[in-house]
C-alpha cells in the first residue's frame, strides 16, 4: 500500500468520522513507540487497516469527496497491452517504470488524454511529470491504495505486493518544499515540453488578454478554486479548474512573479512580464492569504492601450480642445479625479504621450511604474528606504524638469511640494479620489493647503469614469422606453436628433453586447472668476453651481451626450454617475 502525502488520508479519515478520535490517538500513541513505520501517519493507517476496522476503500471514497475526484475500481477496466506500455518507460537510474514512481495505472486513452488511477489526489507529480514525458493530457482518477499496488504488481513486476515489502524505502510524504522544487523545475521547462500546469497558467493569461480582460482573479473558496476575469468592468466567472491543483497554480504565478512561494502568511506583490501573440504584456500581481488559501489578483497592463488618441478615450471634439489646451500650459496643477479604476491612469498617460515631446524633459514619480514610457524619466515610489512622493518630487525639482507627474497626491507634504512646483514654473499632473471635479478644491484644502495657494497654482481638474461602449458589430437602433428617458432626466424634444443603440451581442462582444469602455467626463476650468471664489473659500456647491454656469458639463450630462449619439446606453450612465444638486 501507498500514499504519497499519508497526513492528508489521516485527515479525510477524521473528517468524515470513520474511526473515532479516542481509538485514533491509542493507535498513535502505539506506533509512536514502535520503530516499525518510517511515517506515524502512515503507521496509524496501517495498523488501522490491519486491525480491519478501516478499509482502502474507505480512504479512497472519503479523499474523493475531499478533492471532487471520481472513483475507478480497476476490477472493471479492460486492461490494454498496448496501453500499458505507455507507462512502462523506466527511469535508467533505478529501472523504475513510470507506473511504479508515481503509483499511476492506465486506465484508457482518449485521443491525446490519457487517463490514470492514483490513489493519492495530492500526488501531483504523477499528473504532471507523466502528461510532460509522454507529451499527453492527463485526467486522473482514485482507485483504493491496495488494489492500485496489486495492478501494479501484476503488471509492471513491482517488488512487494499487498502487505509485502518493497525493495526501495517508499516515499511516504511530500513535503512543500518537494512541490515548490517541481515547480521549480517546471519554470525552467521551455514552451513545447512544458507541464500542464505551465500550460494551464500561460493559457489563462493569453485567453484573458485575447478576451480583453483588465484583471484576473483566482479566489480559493472552501470547497472549489473560483476564477473571473473583468471584462470592460464587469466580473465574470470562467471555468474553474480542480480543487486540488489550487497549491500547483499558486506556486507557478509566485514563482512567474518573483515572489516568495514559502511565505503564506503575508500580503506579497510582484509582477510577471510575458508575450501574448506576439505582443508584450505585463502583469501586475497581488497575493493575499485568506481561510482557503492566498487569493491572486494579476491586473493586465496592454501597453498599446497607452498609445490610443483622446477620441477613443471618449472626448467629444469639443471637450478634446479644452483638454489639450488644458495639458500644454506652461505651469500650475492639473488633477484628475475619480474612484480606482475609472481610468485615471490611462487618461494621464495618454495626456503625457501628446505632449512628450524633444524639447520637454517629464518626470513622473509612481507606486507602482505601471507602464514604461518612452522618452520619459521614470521614479518607481520605494518607502522602505523613504523614497515616498514628497522625497522623489524634492529630488526631481533638482533634475530641471518642464512636467512632473505625481501618480497621486495623498498627503499635505506632497501636495505642498507639488503647488510650489507648480508656482516656480512647472506643469504639475496628478489624481485626487473625489467624486467631482470641483471637489478637487475642497480636498487639496482638507489635506492642508490654504486656499489662496490653491486658488495660485490649480489651472483645472477632470473629473471621469468609465462606461461600456455598445459593439460596433451588433448594435442596432432601438426606441426607449418613457422610464428611461425619465431616469437618465432626457426630455423627449431632446430626442428628436437622437441615436439610440443597443448590442444584440455577438461572438466578437462575447455576447455581451458591450465591446471596449469609454470616458465620460467632467471638466472644470479655474478661470478669474472661479480663483476669487476658490480664494474667498467658497464652498464646493457655490463652485459647482458657479462652473456650470460658465459652461461646465456634469458627468451625467456628459453621459447623456454619449446615449444620444449612440455610443453607450442609458443603463450603463445610470450605473456610473448620480445627479449633483
Amino acid at each position: 500500500m501507498h500514499f504519497t502525502s499519508p497526513e492528508t488520508a489521516l485527515q479525510s479519515v477524521i473528517h468524515h468520522g470513520l474511526i473515532p478520535e479516542e481509538h485514533i490517538d491509542h493507535v498513535r500513541e502505539k506506533v509512536e513507540a514502535s520503530d516499525d513505520y518510517l511515517d506515524t501517519n502512515f503507521g496509524i493507517i496501517q495498523e488501522l487497516i490491519n486491525e480491519n476496522v478501516l478499509t482502502c476503500d474507505q480512504i479512497r471514497d472519503a479523499l474523493a469527496e475531499d478533492f471532487h475526484m471520481d472513483i475507478v475500481d480497476l476490477e472493471d477496466v479492460e486492461i490494454y497491452p498496448e496501453l500499458l506500455e505507455a507507462l512502462r518507460h523506466s527511469d535508467e537510474t533505478t529501472g523504475e517504470t513510470l507506473a511504479e514512481r508515481y503509483h499511476a495505472f492506465p486506465v484508457y486513452m482518449e485521443e491525446n488524454t490519457l487517463h490514470i488511477a492514483l490513489a493519492d489526489p495530492t500526488n501531483i507529480d504523477a499528473t504532471d511529470d507523466i502528461a510532460q514525458y509522454l507529451g499527453l493530457e492527463i485526467i486522473s482518477y482514485l482507485a483504493s491504495a491496495d488494489q492500485l499496488a496489486d495492478f501494479i504488481e501484476r503488471n509492471y513486476h513491482f517488488p512487494g505486493g499487498p502487505g509485502g515489502e518493497s525493495s526501495h524505502t517508499p516515499d511516504f510524504q511530500q513535503t512543500t518544499s518537494e512541490l515548490d522544487s517541481l515547480e521549480l523545475n517546471l519554470d525552467n521547462l521551455g514552451e513545447e515540453d512544458a507541464g500542464p500546469i505551465v500550460k494551464y497558467v500561460q493559457g489563462l493569461i493569453s485567453d484573458s488578454v485575447r478576451s480583453r480582460a483588465s484583471d484576473i482573479h483566482l479566489e480559493p473558496l472552501e470547497s472549489r478554486y473560483r476564477i473571473r476575469l473583468r471584462v470592460d468592468g464587469v466580473l465574470q466567472e470562467i471555468e474553474n479548474p480542480p480543487k486540488r491543483l489550487q497549491p500547483a497554480i499558486t506556486s507557478r504565478l509566485k514563482i512567474q512573479s518573483g515572489i516568495s512561494i514559502a511565505e503564506k502568511r503575508i500580503p506579497q506583490d510582484g509582477r510577471i512580464q510575458t508575450s501574448v501573440d506576439g505582443k508584450p504584456i505585463d502583469l501586475r500581481v497581488s497575493t493575499v492569504p485568506t481561510n482557503f488559501g492566498e487569493s491572486i489578483v494579476m491586473r493586465i497592463l496592454d501597453k498599446e492601450s497607452l498609445s490610443i488618441g483622446l477620441p477613443q478615450l471618449g472626448f467629444f471634439s469639443d471637450d478634446q480642445a479644452t483638454f489639450e489646451r488644458m495639458i500644454n500650459m506652461p505651469d500650475g496643477i492639473f488633477l484628475v479625479t475619480g474612484p480606482t479604476g475609472s481610468g485615471k491612469s490611462t487618461t494621464l498617460y495618454s495626456a503625457l504621450n501628446v505632449i512628450n515631446k524633444p524639447d520637454r524633459k517629464i518626470i513622473t514619480v509612481e507606486d507602482p511604474v505601471e507602464y514604461q514610457l518612452k522618452g520619459i524619466n521614470q521614479v518607481q515610489v520605494q518607502r522602505e528606504v523613504n523614497m515616498t512622493f514628497s522625497a522623489a518630487l524634492r529630488a526631481m525639482l533638482r533634475q530641471a524638469p518642464n512636467i512632473i507627474m505625481v501618480g497621486e497626491i495623498r498627503d499635505g507634504e506632497t501636495a505642498e511640494i507639488a503647488v510650489n512646483a507648480s508656482l516656480t514654473g512647472h506643469m504639475v499632473f496628478s489624481t485626487l479620489h473625489t467624486n467631482d471635479a470641483p471637489s478637487a478644491v475642497s480636498r487639496l484644502v482638507d489635506i492642508g493647503l490654504k486656499p489662496y495657494l490653491v486658488s495660485a497654482s490649480l489651472r483645472g481638474a477632470l473629473a471621469q469614469r468609465l462606461v461600456r461602449r455598445i459593439c460596433d458589430n451588433c448594435k442596432e437602433p432601438y426606441d426607449p422606453e418613457p422610464a428611461e428617458l425619465n431616469a437618465l432626466g432626457i426630455q423627449r424634444e431632446q430626442t428628436a436628433e437622437a441615436h439610440f443603440m443597443k448590442g444584440r451581442g455577438c461572438k466578437r462582444c462575447l455576447g455581451t453586447g458591450f465591446k471596449g469602455r469609454l470616458g465620460i467626463f467632467e471638466i472644470f476650468l479655474v478661470d478669474d472668476e472661479i480663483e476669487h471664489m476658490i480664494y474667498e473659500n467658497a464652498t464646493v456647491v457655490d463652485l459647482r453651481d458657479k462652473a456650470c454656469e460658465l459652461g461646465m458639463r456634469t458627468l451625467r450630462e456628459d453621459g447623456i451626450r454619449k446615449v444620444l449619439a449612440g455610443m453607450t446606453t442609458i443603463s450603463e450612465v445610470l450605473r456610473a454617475t448620480v445627479v449633483n444638486h
